[in-house]
């Protein structure tokens, strides 16, 4: 499956959030970082990191009576194996239908478009 032997769960991700922003962290920490956005309890919180580990997104080491976690693997890398396998479930692994419906659903910017004309030069470049 990629950097990871299982999917992260949006619950998990909320947490992943928080330790991309800043890590190493402790339970307690990430606990009080996503207080604004959760009613999380520390234990729920501390479930999730130990699924994390287990999953291979996190690693941590002790510090006294705590661990400090610490992501894995990148934003940028979760992305990438995201956005792989939607093109693979439903594009049959092609990017331009990828990009084609969510430019449909969601719409292109000017600067969208600006970027993705960017993109698709250096690509051209890069194969010449």
């Amino acid at each position: 499956m990629g950097l990871m032997d299982k999917p992260i769960s949006n619950a998990e991700f909320e947490v992943m959030d928080v330790l991309w922003a800043e890590s190493p962290l402790a339970a307690s920490d990430v606990t009080r970082r996503i207080a604004g956005k959760t009613k999380w309890s520390g234990k729920t919180v501390k479930t999730l990191l130990a699924r994390l580990v287990e999953k291979g997104a996190l690693g941590h080491r002790s510090e006294g009576r705590r661990y400090l976690y610490r992501p894995l693997i990148t934003r940028a890398e979760y992305a990438a194996g995201e956005t792989e396998m939607l093109a693979d479930k439903l594009f049959d692994g092609r990017a331009a239908p990828l990009v084609a419906h969510l430019a449909d659903a969601r719409g292109l910017s000017a600067d969208d478009i600006d970027e993705l004309e960017t993109i698709v030069a250096e690509l051209k470049r890069e194969r010449d």
